[in-house]
């Protein structure tokens, strides 16, 4: 077992899923990664292994089918599964944060009928804010839903959906102003919207086209999607919660859970670096010496493995005060923007101590150099997580009188 981003104090039940997934990260993930990402292949295969382990209703309750298991032991599977690819791990997530959206928020009927199907992998989730003009700023979302009838009719178009072609469940944010006056603040007039969908590409549903993939620099294989609503009509019982008006708060309690994924998955990503650049160091020969044995070298790794341990301790804070029912914002925020950064840091010494062969696709380090960067800006960027982190700091630290 590696010395690295050990966490105390895990139960039986916890090591043992963790000692299995890492296993089939190993066997199923790692050797094929490299060459589905380079083919931009969604991974089937992969994807039905994950099924089979229970990993898609791992923190869904007994109750619903799933294991019942708390962030932590979520956070640090998609730590070891992010180690394999990163783009799996997306693949979890997003399901994940709709799941959790679901448990927390969502009406007895919404919870018995979604929960069962998502927890055994039939139902898979996606969940859409973002649209093509406003970035980070939320409350400037322009999709509508109005009411007719027993049915809402929405419109407008999303953009940045992780695994909007696969998915056959999106929670997508709208505007709805029924029942809110005018002046009402923008974040009080949003809804969460529970759309059911075909798996694909196109028209999935009258009124609902996924146009097709994004091509991107990295975190290829997942699919990342736009969506486009034109006159799609939604029954009132498909309202997250059954209540309009409630949609930002259900998106960011969601999203902050999502932050501690990001971290977790920025922690799998830079121990996957270390790996590769200590392997790497002690094999490649310069001057008559492995180049693991010259100081620049070992001060590289020093500082790898430094950042690697960091961002993992801060990570496992920040799920464990979540589960714990207290209010993790500031440390899911100081999570998630440290550990992308450092993966990011780790994944550039990784390449470097590589040297020329970092640039070739024959090795791992080129594909990881790729992915890093989305975690600089997926779930919140490093800018708005400082925000975050800044005006956070200010409520706890204000001056008295």
């Amino acid at each position: 077992m590696a010395r690295l981003a050990q966490t105390e104090g895990l139960t039986d039940i916890q090591q043992e899923i963790l000692s299995t997934v890492r296993d089939f990260v190993d066997k199923e993930i790692i050797p094929v990664a490299t060459e589905l990402e380079h083919k931009d292949e969604y991974p089937t295969q992969i994807v039905e292994g994950l099924k089979e382990l229970g990993v898609f209703g791992l923190m869904i309750p007994e109750e619903y089918g799933g294991l019942g298991e708390s962030l932590l032991t979520y956070a640090l599977t998609v730590e070891e599964i992010a180690r394999g690819w990163m783009s799996v791990s997306g693949i979890i997530n997003t399901h994940f944060i709709v799941a959790y959206m679901l448990k927390q928020h969502g009406t007895q009927e919404q919870k018995d009928y979604f929960l069962p199907k998502m927890a055994a992998g039939e139902i898979r989730g996606a969940f859409s804010m973002s649209e093509p003009a406003l970035g980070s700023d939320v409350s400037a979302i322009s999709s509508k839903g109005v009411k007719d009838g027993d049915d809402y009719v929405l419109n407008g178009q999303k953009m940045w959906l992780t695994n909007g072609g696969s998915s056959t469940l999106v929670a997508v944010l709208c505007r709805t102003d029924e029942g809110h006056p005018e002046g009402t603040a923008p974040h009080k007039s949003m809804t969460t919207f529970l759309v059911e969908k075909e798996a694909g590409f196109g028209e999935v549903r009258p009124g609902l086209t996924i146009p097709g993939k994004i091509d991107k620099m990295g975190y290829k294989g997942v699919d990342t999607t736009e969506l486009i609503m034109d006159g799609l009509r939604i029954p009132a019982d498909r309202v997250l919660g059954g209540e309009t008006g409630r949609g930002f708060y259900h998106m960011m309690d969601g999203v902050e859970v999502g932050r501690v994924n990001v971290a977790a998955r920025g922690c799998g990503v830079a121990q996957r670096a270390f790996e590769l650049g200590v392997s790497y160091a002690q094999q490649r020969h310069t001057f008559g010496k492995p180049i693991a044995q010259h100081q620049a070298i070992q001060f590289k790794l020093a500082e790898m493995a430094t950042k690697v341990e960091a961002a993992h301790a801060m990570m496992v804070n920040a799920a464990r005060k979540k589960d714990s029912g207290q209010r993790n914002d500031l440390e899911a925020g100081m999570a998630k923007y440290l550990a992308s950064e450092y993966c990011k840091e780790v994944v550039e010494d990784a390449f470097r101590i590589h040297g020329g062969y970092g640039f070739s696709k024959e090795y791992e380090i080129e594909r990881l150099y790729r992915e890093a960067p989305m975690l600089l800006i997926g779930e919140g960027t490093a800018e708005i997580q400082k925000m975050i982190i800044g005006r956070r700091l200010l409520e706890e630290y204000r001056i008295q009188g």
